[in-house]
């Protein structure tokens, strides 16, 4: 089962996916955030409360498209009450971009254990204790913080770069979106589709900067994926400028392809008491090894990023924006 959310007359919307034409609404107010909370109070499978609640007619699913109306397939009616975190070296292959992304110049899987960068160390934990048995924990991931809601750009909208930003890279990702339940104990709703939209220049130049290349706006959706995640995703990231493929390559994901399991990295996320604070929402990013930085691609304003996987449905697609100049002034009291 597949779910997005639309506007409908400035009204949130949620609906099934038919098909890549239709969308069937549900009949509820509040959009998945309340569908989920109906389905965590009583105990059921979304998948029985959503079936339950089904309209008789159908929308159709381009139109939302050309009118700008799809939003982020799960959100929290106050947008601070959404945190949007992820963990970087989770896939095979993330640590080879991540050192040609820094330019190194040898094969950092070559080296002595003294000549590894800190990149390679952590990613080396996550292959040998990423994937723990049930039960257990595994090797701690590398972890960041976007930002909250707010940051949360919708399909088809643009993306925006700061103005004091080196660099407005798209980053091709699952994510996971979860909504905390009132005793504390999170639960997933469901996988999207992301781009986790990154700063790689500021990245490049000082590995400490890499907080800050991260508060950037991002992108997930339009489709919600409701059960199991499959093993192996196979999908395509592109670059579109003035209507040709600047930019085109497959990306593999899904656990098959990631050196964590899913499970470890959901544990050393929600381990925090903050982060189980009943009734947040969190959208949390679980890593790439595909990037268009990597091969020396430098995007430009009105670039469009396009990101598809067969088993999310339609692609996430968002346009590049680079906003002006904006002073910040602080006042003392």
């Amino acid at each position: 089962m597949r779910l997005i959310q639309y506007l409908d007359r400035d009204q949130l919307r949620v609906a099934v996916v038919e098909s890549s034409e239709a969308v069937r609404p549900i009949d509820i107010d509040g959009g998945s955030y309340a569908l989920a909370r109906i389905a965590i109070d009583a105990g059921q499978p979304l998948t029985q409360v959503v079936e339950a609640r089904l309209g008789e007619t159908l929308v159709d699913y381009q139109t939302l498209v050309d009118e700008q109306r799809l939003l982020p397939p799960l959100t929290h009616p106050d947008p601070a009450h959404c945190l949007v975190t992820g963990t970087g070296l989770t896939h095979l292959g993330s640590a080879d971009t991540r050192s040609a992304m820094h330019a190194h110049s040898q094969q950092q899987t070559q080296v002595s254990e003294e000549e590894l960068t800190d990149s390679m160390r952590m990613f080396k934990l996550g292959v040998a204790g990423g994937k723990p048995a049930c039960g257990e924990s595994g090797a701690q991931p590398e972890w960041f913080y976007k930002g909250d809601g707010d940051c949360i750009v919708a399909p088809e909208a643009a993306l925006p770069s700061p103005a004091f930003a080196e660099d407005a890279g798209e980053e091709p990702e699952l994510a996971g979106l979860y909504l905390v339940g009132a005793d504390g104990t999170p639960w997933r709703v469901g996988y999207a589709l992301g781009n986790e939209f990154s700063d790689h220049v500021t990245e490049r130049f000082n590995y400490l900067w890499l907080a800050h290349s991260k508060l950037r706006a991002c992108s997930v959706g339009p489709e919600l994926l409701v059960g199991e995640l499959p093993a192996h995703l196979e999908g395509v990231s592109r670059i579109v400028r003035d209507g040709e493929t600047l930019w085109q390559k497959p990306f593999l994901t899904g656990e098959a392809n990631m050196a964590h399991s899913l499970a470890n990295l959901e544990h050393h996320h929600f381990k925090y008491p903050s982060f189980r604070r009943p009734g947040d929402v969190h959208v949390h990013f679980f890593g790439t090894a595909t990037l268009s930085f990597a091969d020396d691609i430098q995007t430009r304003d009105c670039d469009r990023f396009e990101i598809e996987l067969p088993a999310f449905g339609r692609p996430l697609r968002n346009p590049l924006r680079f906003a002006e100049a904006a002073p910040v002034t602080v006042n003392a009291l």
